[in-house]
């Protein structure tokens, strides 16, 4: 099987091109092509517009018995989009464009049009002046007129604006420049102050800290060096708190005295013959149980005056305790004991 994309044919040993018949066409027959609106145009029939760009299928023909410079010349028909009316252009190889024929009118051609005077004036000024020299020399002396006429013009708007305006661009550019430079030299200011400030701040704490260190330093030793005092909130704080010897003295005798002080003050006063000495009685040998009577009254009276120095000695105690008539009795009970045992035995 043959390719189907080949682009070289076999032709066969015997094959006369001359044989093949030619199909005659007519010159101005007519191709159906898809192209773009070349420029802006408004139907004739409805008013519709169409604007450049918009695409159509269109029929293509070339324009007999009209070339430029051997160029054919092409003519297109396409229909209105709302009215389907027939509208034809054709080429224009002369001015690199198209030209409009008939169905609608072109838009925008004001400046088409002006270009096509300019250059009908400029070409019949030129016939002019090939047949005509004196010609050349007027139409040279009054281009020159027209050139001061256009600089003095010139001149009178420059100078009228300069009046009205006064401005003075270069010392407006120069002014701009001294201000960028002040202001770059207060941004610099401002930051060598800024870092200033932060220097100092950091030296100031570091001063502050070794202060500190310092003073803590200095406060130890002298806590060290120096013992501190006993606070006693309560009186029985001095016995489990360790009182300076200094205070109370040297001697034995001064601290045995300030033990002594602390016990009155937490506990009571232990007088020699106090109250509870009263409940302890001694063990009286046999020769003086005939004598009952007379321990009594000994007892008694020595209860008493116990009792009594108890009594002053317990002014100082905040709560006094009466023990007079607890002792007497007591003392009796020990007594009468006492004799019993002496007669047991």
């Amino acid at each position: 099987m043959s390719e189907r994309k080949v682009l070289n044919k076999y032709y066969p040993p015997d094959f006369d091109p001359s044989k093949i018949p030619k199909l005659k066409l007519p010159k101005d027959r007519q191709y159906v092509v898809r192209l773009m609106a070349p420029f802006n145009m408004r139907c004739k029939t409805c008013g519709e517009y169409i604007y450049k760009g918009k695409k159509f299928n269109a029929r293509k023909e070339t324009v007999q018995n009209e070339l430029y410079m051997g160029l054919p010349i092409f003519r297109f028909y396409i229909k209105c989009t709302r009215c389907l009316a027939e509208i034809t252009f054709k080429t224009d190889p002369e001015n690199t464009d198209y030209a409009m024929e008939h169905g609608a009118t072109r838009n925008f051609q004001a400046e088409k049009l002006l270009e096509e005077e300019e250059k009908k004036i400029v070409q019949e000024r030129e016939e002019e002046e090939l047949n005509n020299p004196m010609k050349v020399l007027e139409n040279r002396t009054k281009d020159s007129k027209m050139e001061m006429e256009v600089l003095e013009n010139l001149q009178e708007l420059k100078e009228l604006n300069q009046r009205q305006a006064q401005v003075d661009f270069e010392g407006m550019i120069g002014r701009y420049r001294e201000l960028e430079k002040r202001e770059r030299e207060k941004e610099k200011e401002e930051d060598e102050r800024e870092t200033k400030e932060m220097l100092d701040r950091a030296l100031v704490k570091r001063l502050r800290d070794s202060d500190s260190d310092s003073e803590k330093e200095e406060s130890s030793s002298s806590s060290s060096s120096q013992p501190k005092k006993a606070i006693t909130d309560k009186p029985t704080d001095v016995l489990t708190t360790d009182s300076p010897r200094e205070a109370q003295g040297t001697s034995s005798g001064g601290v045995k005295r300030a033990k002594m002080e602390s016990w009155e003050r937490s506990v009571g006063t232990l007088g020699k013959g106090g109250a509870l000495g009263s409940l302890v009685v001694r063990k009286k040998p046999a020769a003086a149980v005939s004598k009952p009577s007379a321990v009594v009254t000994a007892s008694a009276s020595s209860s008493q005056t116990d009792s009594k120095t108890s009594s002053v000695e317990s002014n100082n105690v905040p709560k006094p305790v009466n023990t007079q008539n607890g002792s007497s009795s007591l003392s009796l009970l020990g007594a009468y004991s006492d004799s019993d045992s002496n007669e047991s035995e």
